[in-house]
């Protein structure tokens, strides 16, 4: 018999929703009710769901069912409009979620310059093997930011829409790990060790916290989802991805518009290829050898960038689909012309691109930020060499949300709490 005293129904899919209801003697009909509630309306109380008999409400309720939705604890407001949820779990953990109304700036897929440039680069690779003439004979990256410059005028009516429609670009960026256990030497969340893996519950549960409170809701808005938060995804599996099942089937995110991100967890990769559903794949790179990789990112001991790559190289990737290497650039210790050509090497003839992420700083860290025109100098040298590769604005840098920042700090003087 199933102990409901333990259930939280949020993370939990069709067929185990229809097991529970089934034990309680309802119809299997009353699962498609729950789902719906669950992951569309987000309720946040059993009372609250209003197409179950209130005697059925009743019952789940006395026998100790809960939903299971999270707590948003604070919120620090940025001065881009970033948004860093710091996010109460039940048993006194928290992790941190952000927002982006106008996405990351670097992910294929989210609306932003780089992701189409990347998508039409493709195209453009795609007619050129193909033996058919592309429509213009101009240098890729040149024609690429023509074609994107024509959608300009789209993305600002996009821009002009009011609250709650104007969401055509915005990101979610959700954590796996109540801290981290993979100790990369310039990521404040490092700093905090893994004190624990989130349940798919609880991964979902940061969504759909995220998507109340900005009252909007997928499919009818487009919303682009990282796994790039607090944790490492692949060390948390099986949770994470029952919770991409979960966002796709169920809260209707689309699985396009997901990625998930690893420092290189070899033996997951190789897993993940098989999934039915499958986000996007970007791989932490940050080094183009082994020395410098193990510097900075103690676990490419366990896996070498010879493994890693081995891996990226057999991963199959669907159309249009790209794997995205992310190489955040340290001041003095990877950023070198000498770098970007190795990397451009190491990444040679495969279909990818690649997210360059000028350090974001930290107490703790004790690494620096490359000047502007460091960053420019590799990003040509990739180019050149016919890798796409972008820079990644930094967004909520001042509220500790930008990639590598998040950690559970509540007491920033630059937030604006509200």
């Amino acid at each position: 018999m199933l102990d409901l005293s333990q259930v939280a129904l949020l993370g939990l899919d069709r067929t185990e929703l229809k097991s529970l209801v089934e034990s309680t003697g309802e119809p299997a009909y009353r699962a498609k009710q729950l789902l719906e509630a669950i992951y569309r309306q987000r309720v946040e109380s059993v009372e609250q769901i209003s197409t179950l008999s209130q005697d059925l409400r009743g019952r789940l309720a006395a026998k100790g069912v809960t939903v299971g939705a999270p707590r948003i604890e604070k919120r620090f407001v940025s001065q881009d409009g970033t948004v860093r949820y710091l996010i109460a779990c039940v048993d006194g953990q928290s992790v941190e979620t952000v927002w982006m109304p106008e996405g990351d700036g670097g992910e294929a897929g989210d609306g932003s310059e780089a992701g189409e440039l990347a998508e039409r680069f493709e195209e453009r690779l795609s007619l050129r093997t193909s033996g058919i003439k592309p429509r213009s004979q101009q240098e890729p990256i040149a024609a690429l930011k023509r074609d994107a410059g024509q959608r300009q005028g789209q993305r600002q009516r996009l821009n002009q829409r009011p609250q709650g429609q104007n969401q055509g670009r915005s990101t979610i960026c959700i954590s796996s790990q109540v801290g981290c256990a993979v100790d990369c030497q310039f990521c404040l969340t490092a700093l905090l060790g893994v004190k624990r893996n989130l349940t798919a519950g609880e991964i979902v549960g940061q969504v759909c916290a995220v998507l109340k409170e900005q009252k909007v809701s997928p499919p009818e808005n487009r919303i682009n989802l990282v796994f790039m938060g607090m944790g490492e995804p692949f060390l948390n599996y099986e949770n994470f991805v029952k919770a991409a099942r979960l966002l796709v089937e169920e809260v209707g995110i689309a699985e396009r518009r997901m990625t998930v991100s690893t420092a290189g967890i070899v033996p997951r990769i190789h897993d993940f290829a098989k999934e039915k559903i499958r986000p996007k794949l970007a791989i932490s790179l940050n080094a183009p050898n082994d020395e410098l990789r193990t510097r900075i990112m103690p676990l490419n001991k366990k896996w070498n960038l010879e493994m890693l790559m081995a891996a990226a190289r057999a991963y199959p990737l669907r159309t249009r689909e790209w794997i995205t290497f992310e190489y955040v650039l340290l001041g003095g210790v990877n950023d070198a012309p000498e770098n970007a050509k190795e990397v451009s090497e190491l990444l040679r003839g495969m279909r990818c691109k690649v997210n360059l992420i000028a350090l974001n700083p930290g107490p703790g860290v004790e690494f620096t930020t490359p000047g502007m025109e460091r960053v420019t100098e590799f990003q040509a040298i990739l180019r050149e060499a016919g890798i796409p590769a972008f820079v990644r604005r930094p967004r909520g840098r001042d509220i500790y949300a930008a990639c590598g920042q998040l950690k559970r700090t509540v007491e920033i003087a630059t937030a604006q709490e509200r």
